[in-house]
């Protein structure tokens, strides 16, 4: 029996509608890191620059395998409001936000072995090794705190409700920049200052958020009222919810595993390297948040179209969405190329460490166009919830880089190692293209 179909149209509007206030939104956190790099790298320590670095990767990995809590979420939140759920998606809210609590009191836990793997793995030079050990212990703090925030967010942008969506965002990293130029700077707390003042950040966020997802439902009472314990812990959903979390966990561990790969290859060159590719990284994480919004947008509109039934809204997503992409990337890559002198001068007083960073700064300037196709691809995937399909071709792609990374690594530096970097963005798109394809008639069936 086939399902039945909610037709609606895409326009553009729709998608800058929830595309720019995202984008807004993902902007301020990679503006809060290089913020966060400014005040330590003003102190002139390449050691405490280091150790933050490393420390910033470390959560990036330890948070990309939570990064399912808020795309699992808006993936199924928008396939709900395709099919015209009442409750907006709540069930799938609170199983979301049952696998938060459980992963956030098993990290905690886990603090010291987390600790002493990264240490083991990312290899920090000796004069960063305090400096990163500092950061990671207070950081912990945020943990169950990021979490309500990455479901809270997977459902605000599952609704289309970006602008809320936005406003925690930006209160996250404002937070977070003024408390952090405040502990470093007004109290000299120096990499522990700027690591409190993103955990504080995350804690106001956390709360906010809650506020207004009650208020949506009116109260508390209705909210659990609305999820009966039989459907909360429904098998077949429970089961879906858990595939899909498998499946984004293995994908974003091996996503964050190739950044991770890199940084610690800069790192085995020396801390000046190491550095280098920090403050080039974050110019990346801001052409990179700025594809994100966009990526969200498809991800609801692609999301409920699957939910809907309805194919016409799918591919016109998908064709204005990789449209706007090569706008938005050619004029962001343009950016960078012209103006990223400056904001590695920003960033740090080190001369060697700027001398160095201007020279591999092409590379990071092609990031924006080789990477958008794998961001509205991204978007895609995570609105259908092929979750499997997006699995297999971030474990492809991985093993594509790491080759390509070894072969030309000892043959050209740190330019094969870049290369490879862009060979696993472009490949990446590549195979979720072909996968969409195949999958389109089961999607709509």
């Amino acid at each position: 029996m086939s399902r039945p179909q909610f037709p609606f149209s895409v326009r553009h509007k729709d998608v800058w509608a929830i595309a720019l206030p995202a984008s807004i939104a993902f902007i301020t956190e990679p503006v809060a890191g290089i913020i966060d790099t400014a005040v330590i790298g003003r102190l002139g320590d390449a050691g405490l620059l280091g150790g933050l670095a490393l420390g910033a990767v470390a959560f990036s990995m330890i948070f990309a395998l939570a990064f399912f809590l808020r795309f699992g979420t808006a993936g199924l939140t928008a396939q709900a409001v395709g099919a015209r759920d009442p409750d907006d998606g709540l069930l799938h809210m609170a199983r979301a936000m049952l696998v938060a609590g459980v992963l956030a009191i098993v990290l905690l836990a886990l603090s010291a072995p987390i600790h002493w793997l990264f240490a083991i793995s990312l290899a920090p030079p000796p004069n960063s090794a305090q400096a990163f050990a500092d950061y990671f212990y207070i950081r912990m703090a945020s943990v169950p705190f990021v979490f309500i925030n990455y479901v809270l967010l997977g459902w605000f942008y599952g609704r289309a409700d970006a602008q809320t969506g936005m406003w925690l965002q930006i209160l996250v990293n404002a937070v977070n920049i003024v408390l952090s130029i405040a502990f470093v700077f007004g109290l000299g707390w120096g990499v522990a200052g700027v690591a409190l003042a993103t955990v504080i950040g995350q804690i106001a966020a956390a709360a906010v958020g809650l506020y207004i997802a009650r208020r949506h439902f009116g109260s508390l009472g209705t909210i659990i009222s609305r999820t009966p314990r039989a459907e909360l812990f429904d098998l077949a959903a429970v089961r879906r919810m858990l595939g899909i979390s498998r499946d984004l966990i293995i994908r974003s561990a091996a996503l964050m595993g190739a950044f991770a790969y890199f940084a610690a290859q800069g790192a085995r060159m020396g801390e000046v390297v190491l550095s280098a590719n920090a403050i080039l990284l974050q110019l990346f994480s801001v052409s990179a948040f700025f594809l994100d919004g966009l990526s969200t947008a498809i991800e609801q509109l692609c999301g409920k179209a699957v939910g809907a039934n309805w194919k016409p809204a799918f591919e016109r997503a998908t064709k204005l969405g990789l449209g706007w992409g090569f706008v938005m990337a050619g004029a962001l890559s343009a950016l960078i190329f012209g103006f990223g002198w400056l904001a590695i001068d920003l960033m740090t007083t080190n001369a060697e460490v700027r001398e160095f960073a201007r020279v591999y700064l092409v590379m990071a300037a092609l990031t924006p166009l080789t990477g958008m196709p794998a961001f509205v691809y991204d978007g895609i995937m995570i609105g259908a919830t092929l979750n499997t399909t997006m699995r297999n071709g971030m474990l492809i792609s991985l093993a594509i880089y790491l080759a390509v990374a070894m072969a030309l690594q000892p043959l050209l530096g740190l330019w094969g190692l870049w290369i490879a970097l862009h060979v696993l963005l472009l490949g990446r798109a590549a195979i979720y293209a072909v996968a969409i394809e195949r999958r389109k008639p089961v999607l709509f069936a």
